[in-house]
């Protein structure tokens, strides 16, 4: 079974910076892609940003130009650099992996979430 763990999350004021980091972890498994997705108070969750095992990455548009995603493959292990960071980001950001069972890459297993306030 193959388990996310999230840290990093966190309340800063607008325009500063959080990394958010996430870890794979199990037994035999391998990650084709890992994303960062979030869910705002009564919001519906959606993408923020996703990378695959070769390098693809995609942002939505809301974040491009402000959000860094990075993944390290030997270590199963995903960042999401934010700068510039608004109030809208405010949402418990969750990480996610697709590990070859869903298509398109969509999420396979997702970690426990990690709250992320940003306050004007």
């Amino acid at each position: 079974q193959v388990q996310l763990v999230e840290s990093g999350g966190g309340e800063v004021q607008a325009g500063e910076s959080l990394t958010l980091s996430c870890t794979a972890s199990g037994s035999a498994f391998t990650v084709n892609a890992m994303g960062w997705y979030r869910q705002a108070p009564g919001g519906q969750r959606e993408t923020v940003a996703a990378i695959t095992n070769t390098g693809v990455t995609n942002y939505r548009d809301s974040v491009k130009g402000r959000f860094t995603i990075s993944s390290d493959n030997a270590k199963n292990t995903v960042e999401l650099q934010m700068n510039s960071l608004n109030p809208e980001d405010t949402a418990v950001y969750y990480c996610a992996a697709n590990l070859g069972y869903s298509p398109n890459y969509y999420p396979d297993v997702w970690g426990q979430g990690t709250l992320v306030t940003v306050s004007s």
